[in-house]
């Protein structure tokens, strides 16, 4: 089996234990691993990792992935102190309550930005890279598992390569990669890409053989995350997002099999795209960041063509699924590097349609979609602002309560702002869409509260609202302390509501 895994006679010397691989690295060093929510993530190296350190030596590091990776990688590696530093995404509830308590510093970043800061020199020398691979190539060249993330620009950039072939997962996804790596400015040329479907590069990473300090065989699988039930707030959501594109079909402002989409992570964004299984469109591209299981349903229903992006990203379910049809669905993937994925260039040249979700979004328009009650980190920005800033039309959903009603997810003013009303075009919730293209903030707060917030909290966002238009400043009224009280009585009572 290693035959056809390991091609390059001469790296087969480097083969070793997770253990000897791990100590290669330090107390102090930058690492960049590979792994995208949570996909194609490195994991028998970090668990031996943890395990230095669970045995007494002192041992941290300052940690880079693409995006969001699993318990061998974030969870052990926060659960024993390893974890010092982290950029620029994560979902792990240990990483989160480290980052939260302060015993992990955190940047929070637009994915599309990291490789290219890191090219840039923004974060230092990267001491090691470890990559989960299907193989090696005769070249040297790495294949990549499930995701790409910002392994091309890792294995560029590290002065040592661990690479983990992992032998769970299956050979039949070599090909769907598409690797390009941007040069650095001034010599940056246009990404050239004009369809969703474009190949521009190679299908494994490059590298110098020499680089490769270890190769780890493995066979532990990608411990996805599941995804909640496609439920009616989510089916009337994915509703009136359909009904919309019906209309701008209608007005000749879409062509009748819209233009690429990209749908954000989670099961909210899952069910929200899944709804279009069933919807009048037919021939649709995705240029998107995670390929979930409702684009494998839009495959199936032969209503997708090409699904461009960084990460496959099933449930469990939708793991075996994606194994059995391996083959199938490889002819209409691709997988690029997060830079390319996210590019906001690219993402204007093909006017993407965005469609991402919100915690909260105040009556103006703004977003938050990282920090509960202004403070607390759940996430990150990910990849939304990558597309909402440069999307032929930016949609954010979020069902219109959350904690059974105590919570309502239109406010007066969002507790933090991740995306500003300059670049939300579209609101929607179970209740109804807000469209806010061509308006004043006036004109949003009435849209939004009418057609968005739930019934519960309408009369107090409409009171708010009344009252802040009678002060002297028209424009975008706001009366601050009651704005933000909101977040502070739920902090005092549990509730949003006026006991």
């Amino acid at each position: 089996m290693l035959e056809n895994r390991i091609r390059r006679e001469d790296l087969k010397g480097k083969v070793m234990s997770a253990e000897e691989a791990a100590m290669l690295i330090k107390d102090g060093m930058t690492v960049a691993a590979s792994g995208f929510t949570p996909s194609g993530y490195p994991k028998a190296v970090p668990l031996a990792l943890a395990k230095r350190a669970e045995h007494g030596e002192k041992v941290g590091i300052t940690l880079l992935t693409g995006a969001s990776v699993g318990d061998e990688l974030d969870g052990a590696l926060s659960r024993t102190g390893v974890l010092k530093r982290r950029f620029p995404y994560q979902t792990h509830n240990d990483t989160r309550n480290g980052i939260n308590d302060g015993s992990i510093l955190y940047q929070d970043m637009h994915l599309s930005h990291l490789p290219q800061y890191m090219s840039y020199g923004f974060f230092g020398k990267i001491d090691v890279a470890i990559v989960e691979a299907l193989a090696i190539t005769e070249e040297g060249g790495i294949v990549p598992t499930t995701s790409v993330g910002i392994s091309p620009t890792a294995v560029k950039l590290a002065e040592k390569v661990i690479v983990e072939i992992n032998t769970s997962q299956p050979m039949a996804l070599e090909g769907v990669h598409d690797i390009y790596i941007p040069e650095n400015p001034p010599f940056r040329k246009p990404i050239p890409i004009e369809h969703s479907g474009d190949r521009i590069g190679t299908t494994y990473i490059p590298c110098d053989p020499s680089k490769i300090a270890a190769i780890v065989v493995t066979d532990i699988t990608d411990k996805v995350r599941p995804l909640g039930p496609i439920d009616e707030d989510s089916r009337a959501i994915s509703g009136h997002i359909i009904e919309f594109l019906e209309h701008e079909v209608k007005m000749g402002r879409l062509p009748k099999n819209l233009l690429p989409l990209q749908s954000g992570v989670g099961s909210v964004a899952n069910a929200v795209l899944g709804g279009l299984v069933d919807g009048p469109f037919t021939d649709m591209t995705c240029y998107t960041e995670v390929i979930q299981d409702s684009m494998l349903d839009l495959i199936d229903a032969g209503k997708v063509t090409v699904a461009s992006g960084t990460s496959i990203t099933p449930s469990e379910e939708g793991l075996i699924r994606l194994h059995k049809n391996i083959e199938k669905y490889a002819k209409h993937i691709i997988l690029r590097p997060q830079e390319i994925s996210n590019n906001p260039e690219v993402a204007r040249r093909l006017g993407v349609i965005s469609m991402n979700t919100a915690i909260e979004v105040d009556i103006y328009g703004h977003v938050n979609s990282t920090n509960i009650m202004g403070s607390r980190m759940m996430n990150g920005i990910g990849g939304s602002g990558d597309y909402t800033r440069n999307a032929y039309i930016s949609f954010y959903t979020t069902v219109s309560t959350a904690k059974n009603g105590d919570i309502s997810s239109i406010v007066p003013m969002v507790s933090h702002v991740d995306h500003t009303e300059h670049d939300v075009m579209v609101v929607v919730t179970e209740q109804g869409l807000a469209d806010l293209r061509g308006t004043s903030p006036t004109e949003r707060a009435k849209r939004i509260i009418e057609k968005c917030a739930h019934p519960d909290y309408k009369p107090m966002l409409q009171d708010y609202f009344e009252r802040a238009l009678k002060g002297k400043i028209k424009h975008e009224p706001h009366l601050i302390g009651e704005a933000l009280s909101w977040h502070q009585r739920f902090l005092e009572t549990g509730s949003m509501k006026i006991k």
